[in-house]
């Protein structure tokens, strides 16, 4: 059964909240679109952690900006291919983890288009300088494959490390 694409980003913002709500970790929704956090989470001591989320059904999770400081983590939600019934897929990266993805990525653009201007930015964001959005702008943000962060899969412990749980 497919998610709306209306509530995908919710479902999976609500499937992480209870992933880490199971590990013993408060989780408390954000609102609001324009916002580089999804999450709040908060241990037993009143320390607070922020997540971001990115849900996907399809192939991959298109324009993905990465993490904006260095206390923040990435989850990563696949409902790709999975009845109502089934848990979805989490991949979990830290601020770390998704520089080194970005500089692989950054190096295997490169290597096909070595003419081309690529950039990791001071907040983690790819930008494609010879490359356009809708505005003529340049293109800011990567699409992200599931094998390509699978070593990240479950990776719950990250997060329940930097909280102290």
């Amino acid at each position: 059964m497919k998610v709306d694409k209306s509530i995908l980003s919710v479902a999976g913002e609500f499937a992480v909240a209870a992933e880490l709500c199971r590990r013993n970790l408060y989780a408390q929704l954000t609102l609001g679109h324009c916002k580089r956090i999804d999450l709040l989470v908060i241990n037993d001591s009143g320390r607070m952690g922020r997540i971001e989320v990115k849900a996907k059904q399809a192939g991959t999770w298109p324009n993905c900006r990465g993490i904006a400081s260095d206390d923040s983590f990435l989850v990563f939600v696949d409902f790709a291919a999975k009845s109502e019934t089934e848990r979805p897929d989490f991949y979990v990266l830290s601020a770390e983890d998704w520089r080194a993805f970005a500089k692989d990525e950054m190096a295997r653009y490169k290597a096909k288009h070595p003419e081309r201007r690529i950039e990791l930015t001071d907040e983690n964001v790819l930008v494609f300088h010879d490359e356009r959005n809708q505005y003529g702008q340049p293109y800011k943000g990567v699409g992200v494959l599931p094998e390509r962060i699978e070593q990240h899969r479950e990776t719950w412990d990250k997060i329940i490390s930097a909280m102290g749980a």
